[in-house]
């Protein structure tokens, strides 16, 4: 067995830490009644703990068959229940979130022990808004959202710099100038689980559900 089978082996596997601690502890009983609130709270914990792009996330969606993809990208802003990210509407994940407008975000802070889980319907900003997250991002950022293939067979890494450079180039040249299909997606959470870990697995499940008027908070089993 060469040395990355060995690493990946069941056995070793089994070695690696997880949940070692100290991790931080946390009481359902004083959570807020708006799971965005909590989300701002764990969200500058992580930020005074360290974590590396606390903002990253995991986006689930599926295809017109069922399966899912997932990905990482980042968090733009949460407001009113509305968890924005942005991309091309050409991509994998825009194209499947045309044909099933649902998906799934997970937030993991490793050195707390914390995972966020949300899940809703997704919702399109306007083109106003699209354009102005696009014209936010780097040169570099909107040479590479101007070409509009993202997931698509590349012949070459050279092929790849060229096209970038290009692009990056005329973003450079126009800072107006904004990819036709850039989109701002919202997340419209309708469930929102927050997940405490504890070394000795009494982990901490407090899921908020949408309801009439507000939120319902209730205690999961781990």
């Amino acid at each position: 067995m060469g040395l990355m089978g060995e690493i990946t082996s069941a056995w070793s596997l089994r070695r690696l830490p997880s949940l070692a601690g100290p991790l931080p502890s946390f009481d359902p009983g004083s959570a807020p009644p708006d799971p965005d609130a909590l989300f701002d709270r764990w969200l500058a914990d992580a930020i005074a703990a360290g974590v590396v792009e606390p903002h990253a996330m995991t986006l689930s969606t599926v295809d017109p068959a069922g399966r899912p993809s997932a990905r990482v990208l980042i968090l733009k802003y949460l407001r009113d229940g509305h968890w924005a990210f942005a991309s091309g509407s050409a991509s994998r994940k825009g194209k499947e979130l045309a044909n099933t407008p649902w998906a799934a975000l997970t937030f993991y802070w490793s050195a707390l022990g914390r995972q966020v889980r949300v899940r809703g319907p997704v919702e399109i900003a306007d083109a106003a808004e699209s354009a102005a997250d696009f014209l936010a991002r780097s040169p570099g950022a909107r040479g590479g959202g101007l070409i509009g293939n993202q997931s698509e067979p590349l012949a070459s890494l050279a092929e790849r710099d060229r096209v970038l450079d290009e692009a990056s180039a005329r973003a450079c040249a126009d800072p107006d100038l904004v990819a036709a299909d850039w989109t701002v997606y919202w997340v419209v959470a309708d469930e929102v689980e927050f997940w405490q870990g504890d070394e000795r697995r009494r982990h901490v499940r407090l899921q908020y559900t949408r309801a009439t008027g507000g939120w319902h908070r209730q205690l999961l089993w781990p």
